[in-house]
């Protein structure tokens, strides 16, 4: 592509298996590209004189008094961006809260910047001016939410007797529990007077149109985009995962107590049926890995999509695709080579010790996979974060091939003791296999590659 997304390309296609890699990253530049919601909002939203069309459905602008465009999220800045231009002058009023360094211009759309992936001030701050927003909305008004993957940091709200400080050292518990997003988000919700579809609450009976891009495998709508839609989990869910990775005693008491007490008359709402609520995933969780396997097809590579629900240890998924990259090297299976072996979902990392270093799952996943194609001829592996950061860190994921254990061990590293310290980063840099992209703009399931050339 002309414009590429990835920042370091040079210095990833300067050594090891030179044109593996330049295919490669080829594929991940048309695979972000195939999940832009800036596209994605273009494609389903048309407006021709007053009549705005949604997907299937119509709707005369002249019927309403307002409209309010509000958002949050990793991949909110291109539906933010579309909204501006698309509706102009007819916004009312607008707001979306994006993620530190995700900057934009927009003319007609309040912006606040806020922490990703634990809340500040501004994650406070961007959801009081949201939910005031809803306040005073009524059946007269359209408002159009653009929510994506993310928001659950960016929106911080908590309940009665809960700090925000109280909220990060949950969200902090969480995050590195090993917990699924699933389980993670089913405990957010139940501290949070926005999530879990508190925020829709207050909107409606306004007419409610969701854009969304979903980063969740299974493209569940209430784990999307959950301030504006009904939720699907129950305080004993998130009971269930407190007590399954013993976080009981890890989380403030202001916390625990709430979600102890936690009941029939303090839940989240779960309907709501014959109000205005309207909601389109403008890009699916797999847009990423589609995108990829066209690409990967146009190359000349035998292609499959593996999956696009891959979870579980990062650790573990690396090794299971350097495990089809052997057998497909001595077999000719499941694919014969020149070939693309294609996945997506969400990786997860357990860190049992608080002495960690720096690094995130996609860097994890393709490391171990890196230690099992150690001096494997003609086989690159790469994993990355579709927002472009895995984890705390600014790498987007890693690009190895059978050179990478070698390099690092030439140069004194243990590959080994980096993953057992979750301290990836700096081992990956110094061998040059870091992808460094900035923000995309986007942010659907994480994207895994692996191509085998010919011999």
């Amino acid at each position: 592509m002309e414009n590429s997304y990835i920042k370091n390309r040079s210095n990833l296609t300067n050594h090891g298996d030179k044109e593996l890699r330049t295919a490669a990253l080829d594929i991940i530049d048309h695979a972000l590209q195939a999940a832009d919601p800036h596209v994605g909002v273009n494609r389903w939203l048309q407006l021709k004189g007053d009549m705005l069309s949604v997907g299937e459905l119509s709707f005369n602008l002249k019927d309403f008094e307002r409209i309010f465009v509000i958002g949050a999220g990793k991949a909110s800045r291109g539906i933010a961006q579309a909204l501006d231009e698309i509706l102009g002058d007819r916004i009312t009023d607008g707001c979306f809260v994006l993620k530190y360094g995700d900057e934009v211009l927009l003319d007609h759309i309040r912006v606040i910047y806020a922490s990703h992936p634990i809340p500040d001030e501004n994650s406070l701050l961007g959801a009081s001016v949201l939910m005031e927003l809803a306040k005073g909305c009524t059946e007269r008004d359209l408002v159009i939410a653009g929510i994506s993957g993310g928001s659950s940091a960016l929106l911080a709200l908590p309940v009665t007797g809960v700090s925000l400080d109280d909220l990060k050292e949950v969200n902090q518990a969480l995050l590195l529990c090993g917990a699924d997003i699933f389980q993670i988000n089913s405990v957010r919700k139940h501290l949070s007077t926005i999530k879990g579809g508190w925020l829709a609450k207050e909107v409606l009976p306004a007419t409610l149109i969701n854009l969304t891009v979903s980063d969740v495998v299974g493209d569940a709508l209430d784990y999307i985009t959950g301030p504006t839609v009904p939720d699907t989990s129950f305080f004993d869910d998130a009971r269930e995962v407190l007590e399954e990775y013993r976080l009981w005693e890890r989380i403030p008491n202001s916390a625990a107590k709430f979600l102890r007490q936690g009941g029939p008359s303090n839940e989240t709402p779960k309907s709501f049926n014959g109000l205005p609520l309207h909601t389109f995933v403008i890009v699916p969780g797999d847009a990423a890995c589609i995108g990829a396997y066209d690409r990967a097809v146009e190359l000349g590579f035998n292609s499959v999509i593996l999956t696009s629900m891959l979870e579980g240890e990062a650790k573990e998924a690396g090794t299971f695709f350097a495990a089809i990259a052997k057998e497909i090297r001595h077999f000719g299976r499941p694919l014969k080579a020149p070939c693309a072996i294609i996945g997506a979902g969400e990786n997860v990392v357990s860190i049992r010790d608080e002495k960690i270093g720096m690094g995130g799952p996609n860097q994890e996943f393709a490391l171990k996979a890196s230690l099992k194609i150690s001096n494997l001829r003609n086989v690159v592996i790469l994993s990355i974060d579709t927002d472009g950061s895995d984890g705390p860190t600014q790498l987007a994921g890693a690009l190895v091939d059978g050179g990478s254990i070698p390099a690092a061990i030439g140069k004194g590293l243990y590959p080994e003791q980096a993953l057992l310290n979750h301290d990836t980063s700096n081992l990956i840099r110094q061998i040059g296999d870091d992808i460094v992209t900035g923000s995309t703009g986007t942010n659907v399931n994480d994207l895994k590659i692996l191509l085998v050339g010919s011999e």
